[in-house]
């Protein structure tokens, strides 16, 4: 159990607030503000853990690290560490330090930390703390790429398939091309829009998102250019329309395959003239918007069956881009389970670590074909439904189980006609290809064995 702490913190109400919130959970704390002052206190005194911000007023944290490891090797070390220095923490955690934290961070968290490296047997054999090292490389490295991501919400990947779809945002976004992106339901479509957004001269701007489906054709043109007053019953006062609300911003399109003709042709002319005519009114409105759509439909098969303008077509795809499908980017799965678990640990002040194993078979083989809503979904109804630290299958949904058992089975049976066909080749082998003396020695009939020749296409 760790009980002495070393805090070295420059920010003094910071490390007080550690300090007391770690002395009230029975640690004894000692703190200091700067590397020098640390390094005198581990000279005088014997602790457990140091844990030390990665820049300090006359050193740092990896320069502290270096000097416990090699002085100090029964204290161990957690790094403190701001985004932009995670690259940092993560080559620290590669010279032995504990884990790191990113900052801002609850106490819970650090606490957390704590805990769990308590847990572990300072026995350990040697082969056990080259794999816990590991472990917690791996595991620092997955937690960078969702530190860097979480700064606007999205979560980047390390598939290839997510790698080539983070290009194509980073190279359109600082662009005015108006941009296309297709993928299926539940992808993630107005989070990349956001991310495109993002990414352009623009960003800082409004960006407003506007799901085409939900607007029914009759107040589609008030919905996006707006409406004066007593323009039609029910307009009481006048309204700023989308276009007018994303000037010199972005306007995200929702399932704009779902439009209806007319407002096809309202929106095409709005695109092409940068004007826009609020319902009632005869005065024009100069817009500075960039358009970005989305749909999960074949637009141009819409086209050809002509419920959907040509013109328009092009005139929003301008450059397109397919958003993969969580299972063309299986690598990611648990980024992002990850991420939802944290968000879902927010939402509903719940502390569960993680999935058990069970759980991550199950979400491993299972097809996801909500996507990311899905999975998203999932995951805050199992943490709140969780009565420990991992999530159980019990509360996982029937779908997913059942296509976990599915995986199982086929897999036996698998197994199954492996051993079998590799049975019967031994024998043959053994009997010089002589089928009557293999059946005998399989103790299956001529016939049955022909069938099984033909079945596992074995040529003699």
């Amino acid at each position: 159990m760790t009980h002495k702490i070393l805090i070295v913190e420059d920010d003094i109400a910071f490390g007080k607030m550690l300090a007391t919130f770690l002395e009230r959970k029975g640690f004894t704390v000692t703190s200091c503000s700067n590397g020098a002052e640390g390094k005198e206190r581990l000279k005088t005194e014997q602790f457990d853990l140091l844990i030390s911000d990665l820049k300090l007023p006359d050193d740092n944290g990896m320069s502290l690290l270096e000097h416990v490891k090699k002085t100090y090797p029964n204290t161990r070390v957690i790094l403190m560490t701001g985004y932009a220095e995670v690259n940092t923490a993560v080559e620290a955690i590669k010279k032995g330090a504990l884990d790191y934290i990113s900052k801002p961070f609850r106490p819970e968290e650090l606490l957390m930390i704590i805990e769990q490296a308590s847990k572990n047997t300072v026995n350990t054999s040697q082969e056990e703390n080259k794999e816990a090292t590991k472990s917690n490389i791996e595991t620092s490295e997955r937690r960078q790429t969702n530190t860097v991501v979480k700064e606007n919400n999205f979560v980047a990947g390390i598939s290839e398939a997510s790698k080539k779809f983070n290009q194509y945002l980073e190279l359109v976004g600082p662009t005015d091309m108006c941009v296309l992106i297709q993928g299926e339901s539940g992808t993630g479509k107005e989070v990349a829009a956001n991310a495109i957004h993002n990414f352009s001269n623009r960003n800082g701007k409004p960006f407003i998102a506007v799901d085409c489906g939900a607007i029914p054709k009759e107040i589609a043109s008030s919905e996006f250019f707006g409406h004066v007053k007593g323009s039609f019953t029910g307009a009481v006062n006048d309204k700023k329309g989308h276009f007018e609300a994303a000037d010199t911003g972005t306007l995200f399109l929702d399932e704009v395959g779902n439009l209806s003709y007319e407002n096809q042709v309202q929106l095409l002319r709005a695109l092409q003239e940068r004007k826009i005519k609020p319902v009632g009114s005869n005065t024009e409105i100069h817009v500075d918007v960039r358009i970005i759509s989305a749909t999960n439909e074949d637009l141009t098969k819409a086209v050809e069956e002509g419920r959907f303008r040509e013109d328009l077509y092009h005139r929003l795809n301008e450059f397109s881009i397919h958003i993969p499908s969580l299972r063309e980017r299986s690598e990611d799965l648990f980024l992002f389970t990850e991420f939802f678990l944290e968000q879902a640990n927010q939402s509903l002040n719940k502390n569960v670590m993680g999935l058990s194993k069970e759980v991550e078979t199950a979400f491993k083989q299972y097809a996801w074909p909500g996507n990311l809503r899905e999975l998203k979904n999932i995951i805050k109804r199992s943490v709140l439904l969780t009565p420990g630290e991992k999530i159980p299958l019990e509360v996982i949904p029937r779908e997913v189980v059942a296509a976990k058992d599915t995986a199982t089975a086929k897999a036996t049976d698998f197994s199954k006609e492996s051993n079998e066909k590799q049975l019967i080749i031994n024998a043959l082998k053994e009997t010089g290809n002589n089928k009557s003396r293999a059946a005998k020695l399989l103790n299956v009939t001529r016939k049955t064995l022909y069938n099984k020749l033909e079945q596992y296409n074995i040529e003699l």
